[in-house]
């Protein structure tokens, strides 16, 4: 009887890890790019997902880190009101620490975000599998340089099933052109991009934008060309769909050439011309 228990146990645990692993992740009703929504509407990954967030070089990380909060902060609530910030001592010394201004100018309180610093990348993943199992942690965000032995492919399906389990999500950001064979369920590369200069100020500053790769993601065929490749802004409500730099700059360029074509009106028109 204990056998079959236990075998009835492991059949019901596979046909759970089936059912997450086949469920597309952005849903089908998620916005056309160019719509000016919120991520909710475009970007739908629910809770309890591993990311991969690279970014090509480090000098990126910033954009890399703000997408993975952006992303994070939607996933907070009453329940899961905390965020942790997870990376390695030494590395820590060369890039820094999250700013706290600079956080609540992304609309996200210092007091949510906890940092940890790891002494090498074993304590980096322990320290990553506890914050996951915390139920009060919406999201864990761990900076990961290089492809430390620890994360191979067995460590990543690992962290994906008690992501998963434990309803916490998972970015993991990390640097370079190589990819390696990973659990994550959503894999992204992130750029920073030229801000659209505001209305009636071409030399003011814009809002801060994305260049956003989907490299690997579970999604509907009717979503698999529109979603691969989009520019986000970043709003104070989060994350919207911005338009193509290319197709933007053409429309630009039509409407200058209106402005330009037009007739000047006459000055004083209809006005005397006596001294």
């Amino acid at each position: 009887m204990h056998n079959v228990a236990r075998q009835q146990r492991l059949a019901d645990l596979r046909e759970k890890i089936a059912t997450i692993e086949k469920r597309p992740l952005l849903a089908e009703g998620a916005a056309a790019l160019g719509v000016q929504e919120p991520a909710a509407a475009i970007l739908q990954a629910p809770g309890g997902v591993l990311h991969e967030v690279f970014a090509d070089d480090q000098r990126n990380g910033g954009a890399a880190f703000g997408f993975s909060l952006g992303l994070a902060r939607g996933l907070i609530s009453e329940a899961r009101p905390a965020v942790i910030y997870l990376q390695l001592v030494h590395e820590a010394q060369d890039v820094g620490l999250p700013y706290g201004p600079g956080l609540m100018s992304f609309g996200f309180s210092p007091k949510r975000l906890i940092i940890g610093r790891m002494a090498n990348p074993a304590e980096l993943l322990w320290a990553i599998e506890e914050a996951v199992a915390c139920r009060a942690v919406a999201a864990v965000i761990a900076e990961v340089k290089g492809a430390p032995k620890v994360l191979d492919f067995t460590a990543s399906r690992r962290l994906s099933l008690r992501a998963a389990s434990g309803g916490t999500s998972v970015f993991l950001m990390r640097y370079g052109i190589e990819r390696e064979a990973s659990a994550a369920r959503l894999r992204w590369c992130i750029s920073p991009a030229s801000s659209q200069a505001p209305p009636f100020d071409d030399q003011a500053p814009g809002r801060a934008r994305w260049h956003v790769i989907l490299e690997k993601g579970r999604l509907r065929a009717s979503l698999m060309k529109a979603g691969l490749e989009l520019w986000l802004d970043w709003t104070e409500h989060g994350f919207i769909a911005a338009p193509d730099p290319a197709e933007e700059s053409d429309r630009r360029r039509d409407v200058a050439s209106a402005v330009h074509g037009a007739a000047p009106a006459a000055v004083g028109d209809r006005m005397s011309q006596a001294g």
